[in-house]
């Protein structure tokens, strides 16, 4: 399982008290060594080209956001403060997972530390999300051949809202998406993902895996896709606290340990991001995260 990693992704000064836990990344890997995982696993991505992001956003965006031309509400609404070092770790983020997809076609399996940035827009970023790298990364495997459907299925407990509009708006009618998400949660208007399974408030562990499973068998039975981009995020555990589902953590790992041997036991190429997860105790919010993990190493 390859793992794309840099120091960036952990290494950005945030306000403190800031609701993004930034740390979260560089323990994660400590925590992944731990496992079992060699030093030999870990690719430190390069940088994702304006060419690229222009597959997903607007060139009045990305250049407004590279050269520090963003007005003040639209930082706010990014949820990130500005800095040359916000420019340089999200550009990696992208690459991270851009490359990810790649080498997933040929491993059958990686993950990118970071990523699952569902909420940017094709121009502007929103929740923590500035550039959407799993729309952009299946856009640019089927713009360089590599793939030609794409499966970007979103575990996150939010709707993947910036990915279905920014695939609908496009017209890439070879990437679908298929969000899983609390109802109740945000964003408040919702998108219109191919797929979207909608769960209530304080869903447990046997509607949401009930669900994960009837989504995945389906979207995978209609389109046949080459490759799944898969956002598995740590906010559908019951502790999250922006989450609003009652997963357990033994549903997490279960859930996780169902794509990854789906996709084992079908031979399709899946690639990991790790998706949203908010909790100020950081060590737990980290174990949310090794669940996948351990799944890989169980498989």
């Amino acid at each position: 399982m390859q793992l794309y990693y840099h120091p960036l992704y952990s290494n950005l000064p945030l306000p403190e008290k800031h609701r993004f836990p930034i740390q979260k990344y560089q323990r994660l890997k400590t925590e992944i060594e731990y496992l079992g995982f060699l030093p030999t696993a870990f690719m430190q991505p390069t940088k994702a080209s304006p060419s690229q992001l222009a597959l997903c956003h607007s060139t009045q965006y990305i250049n407004d956001f590279l050269i520090g031309n963003l007005s003040d509400k639209a930082i706010k609404k990014m949820g990130f403060p500005y800095s040359a070092q916000l420019v340089e770790r999200t550009l990696l983020s992208i690459g991270g997972s851009i490359q990810a997809a790649e080498e997933a076609l040929k491993s059958g399996l990686t993950c990118n530390l970071s990523g699952g940035y569902h909420h940017a827009y094709s121009d502007y970023g929103s929740g923590f999300c500035i550039f959407n790298d799993l729309a952009i990364a299946a856009a640019h495997l089927l713009n360089t051949h590599k793939a030609k459907t794409v499966l970007i299925f979103d575990c996150d407990v939010h709707q993947g809202d910036g990915t279905a509009h920014i695939i609908n708006q496009q017209s890439h009618k070879n990437i679908i998406t298929c969000s899983i998400h609390c109802e109740q949660n945000f964003p408040r208007l919702k998108q219109q993902s191919d797929y979207d399974f909608s769960l209530p408030a304080k869903s447990g562990d046997d509607e949401y895996l009930g669900t994960l499973q009837h989504a995945l068998v389906l979207c995978v039975s209609i389109h046949q896709p080459d490759i799944i981009l898969y956002n598995a995020g740590a906010d559908i555990y019951t502790k999250d606290e922006l989450g609003l589902l009652n997963v357990s953590l033994t549903g997490v790992y279960e859930r996780d340990y169902f794509v990854l041997n789906f996709c084992k036991q079908h031979n399709i190429p899946l690639m990991c991001a790790l998706g949203g997860g908010y909790q100020r105790n950081l060590d737990s919010l980290i174990n949310v995260h090794k669940q996948l993990f351990k799944a890989a190493i169980d498989l």
